[in-house]
This record gives C-alpha cells, structure tokens and sequence, in this order.
C-alpha cells in the first residue's frame, strides 16, 4: 500500500468529521430563537462519539470536542474549533460558517495540522440538515437530525477512490 492511501484516508476523516462540526453550529434554530439567530443556542462546549467505517477497513470509534464562539454581536456567524480522536487518528479543525435569513449555510475550514481545507454549502429545513462540503479531490455529504440538546449525524465521504460512512452524535456539554 502506497503511503497516499493513508493520507488520502485521514484527509477523507477530517472531511466527514468536519462535516459534524459544521453541522452541529448550522442546524437552524427552533422557533423561538429565530429572531436571535440560527447560531444563538451554539456558543460553548459540545462533545460526543461515534463510529468511522471506511470502505474495505474496520469501524473505529471515535471521540469529539468542539467549542464554538459567535463571531463579533451577529448570531448568525460563528467560528468553530474542533478536535477529535480515535485509537489511531487525531485532527485539530477550525472554520468560519454564516448563515442567511433562509437558512443558507456557507462557510470555510482548515484542518491545522494537515493543512487542508475548503468550503461548505447547505440548507436547513424543519430538524433536517443537508450539507455538501468540498476540498481538492474530496466530496462529502451530510444529513442530520437535531432534536434539544442531540444531534445525529449521517455522513457519506468520497475521494481518491474511498468512501468513508460515519455516524456520530454530539451532545451539548
């Protein structure tokens, strides 16, 4: 195995795992909190576990920390940190993510210690999230469920040949 396999595997991780974050800080709101902003109820600490399957290896659980802080007096912008963990796999995210008055999500990442990142793209609707996310060679897309202080999320990666599926939930700490 070529050591761009690996690689390729760890940046298709950050990926889908990026794609929790963003997420996790750009489901809309519920109804009560739509005049404050989509992002009014994200500031603080979350944390949460799940499960990695990339194609043709075995499921890993993995273990997540995120802090989110709104950016400036606006809340529906905020920037993210996000550091997670396996047996045999860590990365350090951070990013950018706004959202509209129709709950368009845009946003941008990098993952630090790999120096990679991109952009992503979505929309919100009811308690179901759909976000596309893309770098250089990578593509990723989410669904996700909110409901109070959980968020469930299904992503499907695909880059380089692999396709990396993950589910994880995050809990507001």
């Amino acid at each position: 195995m070529s050591t761009r396999g690996p690689r390729l595997s760890r940046t298709l991780l950050t990926g889908g795992l990026l794609l929790t974050l963003i997420t996790a800080i750009s489901f809309p709101a519920p109804s009560g909190w739509a005049a404050s902003g989509p992002f009014a109820d994200f500031a603080g600490a979350w944390s949460g576990t799940g499960t990695l399957r990339p194609s043709g290896g075995q499921a890993e659980r993995i273990r997540c920390n995120a802090t989110y802080r709104q950016r400036g007096s606006s809340e529906h912008q905020i920037d993210l940190q996000l550091r997670c963990a396996s047996d045999s796999y860590n990365f350090d995210l951070v990013g950018e993510f706004s959202a509209d008055d129709n709950n368009q999500i845009s946003g941008r990442w990098t993952e630090r210690s790999r120096n990679v990142g991109g952009t992503a793209v979505g929309n919100a609707r009811g308690e179901r999230l759909q976000l596309h996310i893309e770098s250089s060679g990578f593509a990723a897309t989410l669904v996700m469920l909110t409901r109070t202080r959980r968020q469930s999320v299904n992503i499907d990666s695909q880059g380089g040949g692999q396709t990396i599926k993950a589910s994880i939930t995050l809990s507001r700490n």
